[in-house]
């Protein structure tokens, strides 16, 4: 069963008892791209501004008390979960992202229409353009909705963040008294406790919460009534200042309404900012991670200074093989973020005069970087970090097989002299002490020597 819709292409035949319309069911034809849905929080975003814009509306005196009251109650309801399924186009799409406002101006319509007792495609009772998207475009509404979408990532991903910087402090705290050897470019140097090496881990974590902490009013100022190019066409000229307390009472944010509302809609470097503070985030936990893969490299030809948890099997041909899964897949992670900031740099800097025709893509990439990092730190945490155990008999051994002592006897005998005999115990296998007794170092200038 099928009911006839007609657009500015023509007729096509749309399944009776469908929410979307004709302009859904084209562009779910035409943009059969990822084969991915939307993310519940996108189509929640998209249903608050619509219902946020129905009721400034019929504060300023243009929509009826009926059909706002039909909206609104359709709108709550897609906010609440229901008819995500009707939701059909895909992420990358064509158009800006008129698609996707047409859909859920469909679904909200035909919706509406059911509740005023009509039957769905009954546009004469509530229209999805007229009445839905009344004072609205694409281009206020689909920015919105995304920033919305992006605001509400952000505090999942802190709280893991801040849990991966609790599990490096209280590590930090836990190895204090566990000396080891330092590395500089993969070679031995000289000493510090196994608490110091992760408490930069710590460090870098916190900075990384920060700079995302920061990066969150870049998402707080949006552009809606500025319709099509940000002049307000088709809006009327108190809708942004009607609409901005109402969307922020219904969804909790603080809101703001961009000061040039041009500028607001055809510049988008606001996401590249959100995009960069991600990849930094990632890049640098990748390299903590590939850390603690060294570190615990072995069991028994590695470096082998800490252990991690052992989660998998490492190996469907080498017995009792385990492998360093979750740093590897923290590092994978990160890889997947690095390129989708390259593809959200690239769109960024793509639009043309009064508009960017790329958000969709950005909105699908940045939101699948927090979910994959989201989910990463998480895994990385709590099946990596928190189980961590410092091999301290390792760790002894490794640091007096070094050659970290010449370092500080150059203090005393000089560099040249310190230097030749490093040589010579790194060509016998004599230790440093023993080597520097052969060369007539006193037995009273090595007992003083220390670790620092």
């Amino acid at each position: 069963m099928s009911r006839i819709e007609r657009d500015s292409v023509g007729e096509l035949a749309v399944p009776k008892n469908s929410y979307y319309g004709v302009h859904s069911l084209r562009a779910k034809r035409n943009f059969d791209i990822t084969g991915q849905a939307f993310s519940t929080d996108f189509i929640q975003s998209l249903a608050q501004v619509k219902k946020a814009a129905a009721l400034a509306n019929y504060r300023l005196g243009l929509l009826s008390e009926e059909k706002m009251t039909a909206i609104t109650k359709a709108a709550t309801e897609i906010i609440e979960g229901q008819f995500h399924d009707q939701f059909i186009v895909d992420p990358v799409q064509g158009g800006a992202g008129t698609s996707s406002n047409m859909n859920i101006n469909e679904m909200i319509a035909n919706r509406g229409i059911e509740i005023l007792g009509g039957e769905k495609g009954d546009f004469s009772i509530l229209h999805p353009i007229d009445d839905v998207n009344m004072g609205q475009s694409t281009n206020d509404v689909f920015p919105t909705a995304g920033k919305l979408t992006i605001l509400k990532q952000i505090p999942l991903l802190l709280e893991q963040l801040e849990g991966l910087s609790r599990s490096f402090k209280n590590k930090s705290e836990e190895f204090k008294d566990v000396l080891k050897l330092g590395r500089t470019q993969l070679s031995d140097a000289v000493p510090l406790t196994l608490g110091q090496e992760f408490h930069a881990y710590y460090s870098v974590t916190e900075r990384g919460i920060k700079r995302l902490k920061a990066a969150v009013f870049e998402m707080e100022s949006i552009n809606l009534g500025g319709t099509a190019i940000g002049t307000g066409i088709t809006a009327d000229p108190l809708l942004s200042e009607t609409v901005l307390p109402i969307l922020n009472d219904i969804t909790g944010e603080n809101l703001t309404i961009a000061e040039d509302l041009i500028d607001g809609t055809q510049n988008i470097d606001c996401y590249l900012v959100i995009s960069n503070v991600l990849k930094t985030i990632a890049l640098s936990l990748s390299k903590v991670a590939n850390d603690i893969r060294l570190l615990s490299s072995g069991p028994r030809a590695g470096i082998g200074e800490i252990i991690i948890p052992s989660r998998q099997n490492g190996s469907s041909i080498m017995p009792g093989k385990i492998n360093p899964v979750i740093p590897e897949v923290l590092t994978q992670c990160a890889f997947v973020v690095a390129g989708n900031d390259t593809t959200i740099s690239m769109a960024v800097e793509a639009g043309q005069l009064e508009l960017n025709a790329f958000e969709p893509v950005i909105f699908y990439k940045l939101l699948e970087s927090f979910l994959l990092l989201t989910n990463g730190i998480h895994t990385f945490t709590v099946n990596c970090v928190d189980g961590i155990q410092a091999d301290e008999v390792r760790c002894q051994e490794n640091l007096e097989r070094s050659t970290y002592l010449a370092t500080v006897l150059s203090k005393t005998i000089g560099y040249t002299e310190s230097a030749d005999i490093a040589q010579e115990s790194l060509e016998t296998g004599m230790s440093i002490r023993e080597v520097a007794r052969k060369h007539g170092v006193k037995d009273e200038i090595l007992d003083r020597l220390s670790y620092n």
